[in-house]
């Protein structure tokens, strides 16, 4: 029989009780989300359940949401259970000011480069990481550029013309 989302969602429910939230399934994929202090917890969980078997790490990323005061950082993991062909979307928040979440590599050995790149374009602070550097951007940056913390573009350009980007002037 395979594996339903039901039954995983019922699984963690029986295991961490109201401290797993906010379930959704958009497209069938089954999401929820916990406190960042249970992300070891729930990983280990889900990657020893008999049932479960989720022991592959598809991918570690974060996301910026700067109107989400508290809790601005989203870490997002993305498990496969192989056996049933299952996949599930994890979620923690971290704050800007203190972006420290437990690593995962001492159970994914895939999670090492997933988390420096994520400390390199988010700022997450992997703690435990074995060499938490940057991987991609040098490291003398002072900033982590994929947070929403500057302008898409400067307004005071004057090189460019609006009316061939679709914005301001005539419509003929």
């Amino acid at each position: 029989m395979a594996l339903t989302n039901e039954q995983i969602k019922n699984k963690l429910i029986e295991k961490f009780g109201d401290t797993i939230t906010d379930f959704q399934e958009p497209y069938g994929l089954l999401s929820f989300r916990s406190a960042k202090e249970n992300n070891l917890k729930v990983l280990q969980f889900l990657y020893d359940d008999a049932t479960l078997h989720f022991q592959f790490l598809t991918d570690i990323t974060a996301v910026h949401y700067p109107e989400n005061k508290g809790n601005e950082l989203a870490v997002v993991y993305h498990l496969h259970n192989l056996i049933d062909n299952v996949r599930l979307r994890f979620t923690i928040f971290t704050s800007i000011e203190q972006p420290d979440v437990f690593t995962a590599t001492k159970l994914f050995s895939s999670a090492n480069w997933m988390e420096r790149e994520t400390y390199d374009f988010f700022g997450v602070n992997f703690v435990g990481h074995p060499n938490l550097k940057r991987i991609l951007n040098v490291e003398e940056m002072n900033y982590f550029p994929m947070r929403k913390e500057f302008p898409m573009e400067d307004q005071t350009r004057s090189d460019k013309d609006d009316e061939m980007f679709g914005r301001g002037g005539s419509i003929i």
